[in-house]
């Protein structure tokens, strides 16, 4: 049954965050007694959390690692999120049915209140269905695994292009793109950054040796997986200078695209597409005067484009006589 005590939440809460809370810090922390924090411990090991003691200076209370799963402690915010979630999990193989069991479990304790805002907002939404691969819930696993651990991880990967390789790499994050997963790791045959689908991956056992995190690339393993995806598979590349700030374009644009601000209201542009027609319906998306500068193909397709857009425009209206 969800455990609503706000002191018993908060209280786990600290525990999770470190791993030497004395009686007193947390008697601090909660502004309660010593005497009330020990009460409350012992509450917590009732429903099944391990929280250990150790004495002496380096001592203090721990949230250790149980046998068995205990009930979860959820404020009301967290439930409605689970709950949700559960609803809405995708791309991973096998995960639909096993959503569904837990939320039916999660749905008979819900207070009344929350299964209400729940079953709103599941009304009120609709999930498109995807049609990308899915991911093995075993490898996703593995892959998380490793990169908690800081160990190398060796696998088997199929290119885009079906070429098969071996790889060793020092994994960093899992990105969730839509319903597909990639691995941001540092290849060591390669000495750079390298991005993996996970679906084209076979995890080999056991893992490498560990080693010491570097820093993201870029800073932001999300554009990295956005720009790095998409310059792999795109046929057509176009460097373009549109007229507008860079903030436009990026909140417009619905692909990934590179951008190199030439001022308050001009930037380059750097993207691609597999269709030089696509490239020539972003820029039209964007409603901003633009120049190409190194793209043939895209020159090509925007006269095509725009001739068969005019004579649309002109098809009901003929020209005068004379």
């Amino acid at each position: 049954m969800l455990q609503t005590s706000a002191r018993l939440l908060r209280l786990l809460s600290l525990l999770e965050t470190r791993r030497d809370w004395t009686g007193a810090d947390l008697a601090d922390r909660l502004g309660v007694t010593a005497r009330t924090v020990r009460s409350d411990i012992g509450k917590l090991r009732e429903l099944g959390y391990p929280v250990e003691a150790a004495p002496g200076v380096q001592g203090g209370y721990r949230l250790g690692a149980g046998a068995q799963l205990p009930p979860l402690l959820l404020d009301d915010d967290e439930a409605v999120a689970v709950a949700v979630g559960l609803r809405t999990a995708t791309g991973v193989a096998g995960i639909g049915e096993t959503s569904v069991r837990a939320l039916a479990k999660l749905e008979q304790v819900l207070p009344s209140r929350l299964r209400h805002r729940v079953r709103a907002l599941h009304t009120a939404t609709v999930a498109v269905p995807g049609t990308g691969p899915a991911v093995d819930a075993d490898v996703l696993t593995a892959v998380a695994a490793a990169i908690r651990a800081n160990e190398r991880l060796r696998f088997d990967y199929t290119s885009h292009r079906r070429t098969p390789s071996r790889r060793e790499v020092e994994p960093h994050r899992l990105v969730s793109w839509g319903r597909r997963w990639y691995l941001v790791a540092w290849d060591t045959a390669r000495d750079d950054w390298r991005t993996f689908r996970v679906d084209r991956m076979t995890p080999k056992v056991p893992n490498g040796p560990r080693f010491t995190p570097r820093e993201p690339p870029e800073g932001d393993v999300a554009q990295f997986v956005r720009r790095s995806v998409g310059t792999a598979t795109w046929r057509f590349h176009a460097r373009v200078r549109l007229h507008a700030s860079a903030q436009y374009v990026r909140a417009r644009l619905p692909v990934a695209v590179d951008l190199t601000p030439e001022g308050p209201d001009r930037c380059l542009a750097e993207f691609g597409s597999d269709h030089a027609q696509m490239l020539a319906l972003y820029l039209g998306l964007l409603d901003v005067d633009f120049e190409v500068l190194d793209a043939p193909e895209l020159a090509e397709a925007l006269t095509k484009t725009g001739e068969r857009f005019l004579r649309a425009a002109n098809a009901g209206n003929p020209p005068a006589p004379g």
